[in-house]
């Protein structure tokens, strides 16, 4: 067995344990009252500096996408997934969009460049892992 084989192997193992978390990642929470958010600071469950609002990391985004979680919205997964973006046919703002599409994201999202350029840096990692297989 090569050694990029295991490496490749080890990476998806690690991936899939990440699943059940990203399953349940936070979402944007519009619905939350004045009231609740003064409670949830006041009750010191919350950082004075923190958003209210929470979510989920661009690392999540780009997995989600390389797991198929935007096919409805044309985004390919898996090694389809890595070609398309290697030959510039999708862009981390094409995956960021797919993600507010479902209401994984908020629209705020796609002006927020420091998180569009970490989806960047996702995919981009993924190619790397991608191209050392072959």
């Amino acid at each position: 067995m090569k050694l990029t084989n295991l490496i490749n192997s080890a990476l998806i193992v690690t991936c899939i344990s990440f699943l059940p978390g990203i399953s349940v990642a936070q979402t944007v929470n519009t619905n939350n009252s004045a009231r609740q958010i003064d409670a949830d600071v006041n009750s010191n469950t919350l950082p004075t500096n923190s958003p209210i609002a929470s979510y989920i990391q661009p690392f999540n985004t780009a997995f989600l996408a390389y797991q198929g979680a935007f096919k409805k919205q044309g985004i390919p997964s898996g090694s389809a997934l890595i070609s398309e973006y290697q030959i510039g046919k999708l862009t981390a703002k094409d995956v960021v969009q797919a993600a507010i599409k479902t209401n994984k994201l908020p629209a705020k999202v796609l002006n927020d460049l420091g998180y569009l350029n970490a989806v960047e840096s996702q995919l981009t990692s993924f190619s790397n892992i991608n191209d050392s297989g072959n």
